[in-house]
């Protein structure tokens, strides 16, 4: 096994704020590329302020949502208003390989930090933008944050129950996933053109919007629309076209059930007492149960509300039908596969204490991700900066 990461010697200057941008940079941290982060002195990025708060050993208090997002990066303070905080800016960017931010179009401009400005400096710099709208459009110039695109994006209207039924009406997912899926794209669109580099010895410019992000996020519902012309409507946690593929209440609670064939179909009926159904030609085909959705819940639901949770894990798991539990954040860290794969990390810090940090899921067999040191506190490389190469 390598010790030094993917992309150890790529160095990432990160200047942007909140989740999707400082989610990318972190992943690019993670893989082994050096980061500096460039944060508003005396205030930092504004996560810094957002709870909850994870208590450290001496008292103190720390954004458990800014941990989230910076770890594997220093942290370096700049006024980019100021002529000295741009000429640092200018300086970092001209040793960099990547730089990501994500402030409103054309702000970076005007204190003469846009692409065009510090490609003079660098011309392999790879330069990624995160925006609310991207670099064009008549919405360019709007902010916006990840609830703005759940809604915007049509994402919230395929999310949560029916209108017409208790508790009908858009949701938004709970956990902000228009950042987290932007973050992703934007780093797969960095490593691509670091390879493209490699061919052309040139950087080059990623325009990466939110709104982008989240419709492409729609994935079959916003492909059927456009095949179909047909509107996806909210169906709570049925899925819009597999049946049965929802959840259900049992004795102690709800699972999760998803049955993607026929063969499934048929052994799912035998668990559950109801070999009858599994028999009936209505019910025989994925497209028949489909127009039958109603039916099948209300005769699988009368026979799962018998047992418990456990009961019908072990035995619809035993016949290979793809089921679960519906686990708060505290059972999923403590699931056996959750321990297993080590999705809860520990980094200790410079002063011996263990900081908890949600492991990343990328899984190299030869350089593999890395937890070096936790989320910075603000400037706290100040004066550090990068040696000169070579």
């Amino acid at each position: 096994m390598n010790d030094a990461g993917a992309l150890a010697g790529v160095r990432v200057l990160d200047l942007s704020r909140v989740l999707a941008g400082p989610l990318s940079a972190q992943t690019l941290g993670d893989l082994g590329a050096d980061v500096i982060k460039v944060e508003r002195p005396g205030v930092g990025d504004d996560s810094r302020h957002w709870g909850p708060w994870y208590w450290r050993s001496d008292g103190s208090t720390e954004s458990a949502w800014f941990h989230c997002a910076n770890r594997n990066k220093h942290s370096v303070t700049a006024d980019l208003a100021t002529a000295e905080g741009q000429d640092l800016v200018r300086r970092l960017a001209a040793e960099a390989d990547v730089l990501v931010e994500n402030y409103k179009v054309g702000d970076l401009a005007r204190h003469g930090l846009a692409y065009e400005d510090l490609r003079q400096v660098n011309p392999r710099l790879i330069y990624c933008s995160i925006t609310g709208y991207g670099q064009d459009g008549p919405s360019a110039h709007k902010p916006g944050y990840d609830f703005v695109f759940q809604g915007e994006s049509g994402l919230m209207s395929v999310t949560g129950e029916p209108d017409n039924q208790l508790g009908g009406g858009p949701q938004k997912v709970g956990a902000p996933v228009v950042d987290f899926v932007t973050g992703l794209y934007a780093t797969v669109a960095i490593l691509a053109a670091l390879q493209a580099r490699h061919r052309t010895n040139r950087g080059q410019f990623v325009d990466i919007a939110l709104l982008d992000c989240a419709v492409a996020m729609g994935i079959n519902q916003s492909a059927s629309y456009l095949m179909t012309g047909m509107v996806p409507r909210r169906r709570g946690n049925r899925h819009p076209d597999v049946v049965p593929y929802q959840t259900f209440e049992v004795a102690d609670g709800h699972i999760t059930l998803c049955v993607g064939n026929d063969g499934q179909w048929r052994r799912l009926c035998s668990a559950v007492g109801r070999g009858d159904l599994g028999e009936m030609p209505q019910y025989a085909t994925g497209g028949d149960r489909a127009l039958h959705g109603d039916a099948i819940s209300d005769a699988l639901g009368a026979a799962l509300r018998l047992q418990t949770v456990a009961y019908w894990l072990d035995t619809l798991g035993a016949q290979g039908i793809p089921c679960g539990p519906i686990n708060d954040y505290a059972q999923a860290f403590a699931s056996p596969q959750a321990r297993h794969r080590g999705l809860r990390q520990l980094i200790s810090t410079a002063s011996g204490e263990d900081v908890p940090t949600v492991a990343s899921p990328i899984r190299l067999s030869d350089t593999p991700v890395q937890y070096r040191h936790v989320a910075p506190g603000l400037g706290e490389h100040n004066g550090s900066g990068w040696k000169t190469r070579g």
